[in-house]
């Protein structure tokens, strides 16, 4: 999945909590945030800063639990994040985690299948 087409889906998906979300599509969208973030702390003042930070963070939220469903984690497991160090590890660790290639619990691959060459 492309950036434009990642961002697209998330802002889609706004605060869908449900399915999953491959590894291209949590990182684009983690990309978008932290240089809208930025742009927004230089051009913005505080109180609007604080607005864009609050648009962004149900789909942040939404998309890192379909990324865990991705790996087959409940969405609970976002929890892990409060503990210091370890719990920032944990959350980059499963966020570079390649996906199930096969249905889980959570819904089908969000991968299109690879094409079978003979």
């Amino acid at each position: 999945m492309d950036f434009v087409p990642a961002v697209k889906s998330c802002l889609r998906q706004y605060a869908t909590f449900a399915g999953r979300a491959p590894r291209s599509e949590f990182w684009f969208f983690f990309l978008f945030g932290c240089v809208i973030e930025a742009l927004a702390a230089i051009v913005l003042s505080d109180n609007l800063y604080a607005l864009v930070d609050l648009a962004l963070l149900l789909p942040t939220l939404a998309v890192t639990v379909r990324r865990l469903h991705d790996i087959n984690r409940s969405g609970w497991w976002l929890v892990v994040v409060v503990i210091p160090v370890i719990g920032w590890i944990f959350w980059i660790l499963w966020g570079c985690t390649a996906g199930n290639r096969y249905r889980n619990r959570f819904g089908p691959d969000p991968l299109p299948s690879p094409a079978v060459q003979f």
